[in-house]
C-alpha cells in the first residue's frame, strides 16, 4: 500500500519520535511505499486565515467553507494545503501519531485537519442524485486509518470507569467526527499508556506490538461505525428506534 505517516511531536528524540522511526522502517521493509508529514519538522501552519484561498482572499467578510470550497474548486488553494491533499490523495492508509494532551490533539495536528479538509475535499462532497456524502461516504473513501498516540495515564485510567474517561469516548471527535466523516475506514487505535515513565522493557514491547499492528494494516477489521447512508439514521439523521433500542451516547453509532 501507500502509506502517509502523519507525525506531530515536537521533539524526534521522544519516544514519540522511536516509535514514529521504527514504525515507518517496518513499513518499508513490509514493501509499503511512504510518505512523510513530520508537521513540527515542515512548521506547519495550523491557523486557518484567508491566505489559504489564494484569489479568494480580499476585502470581504471571510465565509471559510464556502470561500475555501470555491477556492479548492479553482486550484486556488496555498501550496502547502495542496501538497498534503496530494498525499492524501495518494495514500492508501493513513496513520495519524500525537500526545494526547488535553484530551485531544496538540494544536498543529488539528490546524492540519482544519486546514487540509476543506470543504470539497473533507466535507461538503455531494453524490450525483444531491445526497451528502458523510460518515463512511466520501471524497476519502477507501482509505484506511489508524491513530498512534501516546498517553501519560495509565490504561485503567482511560478504561470504561477511569477517571479520564474511555479511550474510545476520548477519541470519537477524530475518529467518527473528522476521519470517519471523510468516508475513511478506522482501524483500532494503537496507544501507549504511561508513555512519561515507560520503562525500557515496556517500551520494547510496545513497539513489538506497533510492528505487529503495521503488519495488519492492510487486512484488519476496522471499527464498525454505522454509515450515514445505510438506513440505520431517519431524516433528521437520529439513530432509529429498533437500533440499539432504550440505548444513548457515543457507543450507539456503532453497529
Amino acid at each position: 500500500m501507500n502509506v502517509l505517516w502523519v507525525f506531530a511531536h515536537p521533539e524526534p528524540r521522544s519516544l514519540n519520535g522511536a516509535l514514529r522511526d521504527d514504525g515507518l522502517r517496518t513499513l518499508r521493509e513490509l514493501g509499503h511505499a511512504v510518505r512523510e508529514s513530520d508537521l513540527y519538522a515542515m512548521k506547519w501552519n495550523p491557523v486557518v486565515d484567508a491566505a489559504d484561498f489564494g484569489g479568494e482572499a480580499g476585502d470581504e467578510r471571510l465565509v471559510v467553507g464556502a470561500t475555501s470550497a470555491r477556492a479548492h474548486a479553482r486550484g486556488e488553494l496555498s501550496p502547502d494545503i495542496v501538497a498534503e491533499q496530494e498525499k492524501l490523495d495518494w495514500a492508501d492508509a493513513v496513520v495519524v501519531q500525537f500526545p494526547l494532551w488535553w484530551y485531544g490533539l496538540p494544536a498543529i495536528l488539528k490546524g492540519w485537519f482544519d486546514r487540509v479538509f476543506v470543504k470539497g475535499f473533507g466535507y461538503g462532497v455531494r453524490a450525483e442524485d444531491g445526497r451528502t456524502l458523510r460518515y463512511g461516504e466520501g471524497r476519502l473513501a477507501g482509505k484506511r486509518a489508524m491513530v498512534v498516540l501516546t498517553a501519560g495515564a495509565r490504561e485503567p485510567a482511560m478504561g470504561p470507569r477511569g477517571v479520564n474517561g474511555a479511550l474510545a469516548e476520548v477519541l470519537f471527535p477524530l475518529h467518527h467526527g473528522t476521519l470517519f466523516y471523510a468516508g475513511m475506514s478506522v482501524l483500532r487505535p494503537f496507544p501507549v499508556y504511561g508513555a512519561d515513565r515507560l520503562p525500557a522493557e515496556q517500551f520494547a514491547e510496545a513497539r513489538e506490538q506497533l510492528r505487529e499492528r503495521l503488519r495488519t494494516l492492510e487486512t484488519a477489521s476496522p471499527i464498525p461505525f454505522r454509515t450515514q447512508n445505510g438506513g440505520d439514521y431517519d431524516e433528521d439523521l437520529v439513530l432509529r428506534p429498533d437500533h440499539a433500542p432504550g440505548a444513548t451516547g457515543l457507543g450507539v453509532h456503532v453497529d
